[in-house]
Parts: C-alpha cells; sequence; structure tokens
C-alpha cells in the first residue's frame, strides 16, 4: 500500500449559511470549533443541507489519492450507527481500504456541519462523537508498516487515547506526513507541533497563518529562516500567492491558478496534499508535485464539498 491515513472519521454535513448567522452563533469565520451534541443538534435545526458527505481532512486526502490511482488505506473510528454504515459505504465507493472493524459504542459518529458563506469561505462546526476517542487499540501497526508513507492530521492530536494513536502510528511507520490542520489547533498545541515538526514528521503541510503561528514569524521571510535551520520538508499554500515547498535549504515555488470559478473552498488544502503526496510516491520532482497539488486543489474549489 502506497498511503495509509489515520484521521477523525467525520460525516461531512455541508451547508450554505448568510454572514449573519456566524454573527448570530457567535462563530469565527474560517476556523473550526469544536461542539457537543446539543450545540450540534440545535445548529442542524436551524440549516438546510446540501449535501452529506465520507469526509474528515485525512479521508478526504486518502480519496484524493485513490482517485489518481493509488492503493491506499485509511483508519478512522465510527460507530455502528447509520451514520458510521453511510461513511464505510463513502470509503469503499471510493476504493479505499478501511482498515477498523466497527462496532457500537456509546458515542455517535462524528459529524461536522460546514458552513459555507457567500464568499465560498467554510467554517467548521465539528463534533467528534466516537471519532474523538480514538486510542492505540484501533491503529494496524501491521498495516502501517507496509505503507509508504503515513499520512496524520493535527486535528487528531489531543491528549489522552488520540495522542497514543498517534504515537503509535508515528513508531510503526517508515514515514510520516502531517497536516497542522487548523489555526484553532497549531495555538492549541502549538509546542507538541512543534516538536512533532522538528523531530519526527518527514513532510508538514500548513498554510501561511498556520505556520506563521506555529514559528511565532512575523514575516513570511522569518518562517523561510527557521524551516531552513531545522532543515525539514515543510509544504506551504498561500492562497491566491500560490505555494512554496523547503526542503532542507532549498526553496520552490508553484503560481495559484487564476480564472477559476470558486464556489467552495472546502477541501482546498486537503487535495492539495493529495496531488503532492501523489507526486511524492510517484517519483515526481518537487516541482511537478507542488504542479499536482494546485491543480487538484483548484478543481476542489470550484465545486461543493471535498471531492472531486
Amino acid at each position: 500500500m502506497k498511503v495509509i491515513g489515520i484521521g477523525n472519521a467525520i460525516v461531512d454535513v455541508i451547508c450554505k449559511v448568510p454572514e449573519k448567522f456566524l454573527q448570530d452563533h457567535s462563530l469565527t469565520k474560517s476556523t473550526m470549533k469544536l461542539i457537543d451534541e446539543n450545540e450540534f443538534k440545535n445548529l442542524l435545526s436551524k440549516l438546510t443541507i446540501e449535501e452529506t458527505v465520507s469526509g474528515g481532512s485525512v479521508a478526504n486526502s486518502i480519496v484524493g489519492l485513490s482517485q489518481l490511482g493509488n492503493d491506499v488505506g485509511f483508519i478512522g473510528k465510527i460507530n455502528d450507527d447509520n451514520l458510521g454504515e453511510k461513511y464505510e459505504k463513502g470509503l469503499n465507493k471510493e476504493m479505499v481500504k478501511f482498515i477498523y472493524s466497527k462496532k457500537k459504542e456509546s458515542l455517535p459518529t462524528g459529524t461536522c456541519l460546514i458552513l459555507i458563506t457567500p464568499d465560498s469561505e467554510r467554517t467548521m462546526c465539528t463534533f467528534l462523537g466516537t471519532a474523538g476517542k480514538i486510542s492505540d487499540k484501533d491503529v494496524n501497526e501491521n498495516e502501517i508498516q507496509k505503507s509508504e508513507i503515513t499520512l496524520l492530521e493535527g486535528y487528531l492530536w489531543d491528549k489522552g487515547d488520540p495522542k497514543k494513536a498517534f504515537d503509535k502510528a508515528i513508531e510503526s511507520s517508515n514515514k510520516v506526513a502531517m497536516s497542522l490542520s487548523d489555526l484553532f489547533c497549531v495555538e492549541r498545541h502549538k509546542n507538541d507541533f512543534l516538536d512533532l515538526v522538528k523531530n519526527k514528521v518527514d513532510i508538514t503541510f500548513a498554510n501561511e497563518q498556520e505556520i506563521l503561528a506555529l514559528t511565532d514569524s512575523k514575516s513570511f521571510n522569518e518562517v523561510i529562516s527557521f524551516i531552513k535551520q531545522i532543515k525539514k520538508h515543510i509544504v506551504i499554500t498561500r492562497g491566491a500567492k500560490g505555494s512554496v515547498v523547503i526542503n532542507n535549504e532549498k526553496i520552490y515555488e508553484c503560481a495559484a491558478k487564476t480564472n477559476l470559478s470558486i464556489i467552495d473552498l472546502t477541501g482546498a488544502g486537503d487535495l492539495f496534499a493529495a496531488g503532492y503526496l501523489h507526486g511524492q510516491i510517484n517519483n515526481l520532482s518537487i516541482e511537478n508535485s507542488l504542479e499536482k497539488a494546485t491543480i487538484l486543489s483548484s478543481k476542489v474549489i470550484q465545486t461543493i464539498g471535498a471531492r472531486l
């Protein structure tokens, strides 16, 4: 197997909302907020659902890799309930090997409300459900050892059982890629993430906002200097400014695609990671990997949802 992803198994519930909806519910645009089951039900009661998809950041990347013809798998915790069944079927339909046996859990399958405002930005409210209870017992180390790369998400990292799952995955992996996921995650786990990036992760994916926060940098030049010092392989998306890879001390850049009919930015980073990893596991150069990543992310933002 080429890549195994480990992440929060979340059913994405995609809804269009006016700006006022965010204001009325004290939500910060373009971020992810963790909510409990009651808040989830309250918000959902006021929304019109556009689409429901088997999601989660890493799962989106893994599906993208599968659509490009790669042999891939995914590990994530779901409940043996209606949404859990839909989740598993959704991955199987995309030719992704789901490496988890669902069973009855005390919490339901995780769900994420993806609220799309008229400017195409997405704001996420996530009820992790049983996804947030993943532990080292749910991680199949034999499958991980047979995979070239393990892809992890910052969303998954948390104290207790999820951290144990994260640590076991890293220890079992041949090579580790990780997405920082969200500014909220970086600020919450800054010291731990910095340690992971410096010492345990081979390829890190971040957007400009996240990497500035992680490195306590005031400018992008400071970010570049920091990454050169730690000599790591870090892939950074910069929106309309394109993307940059800093690998050891070399810098590679790719311009963003222009004249796009942007509908929804959901999944842009996930599909970018899929395109880049596709290049890396198929022996493309960093420049060509960046180009593939840019093409995939530019396609997904012209559709609703995080799938092509």
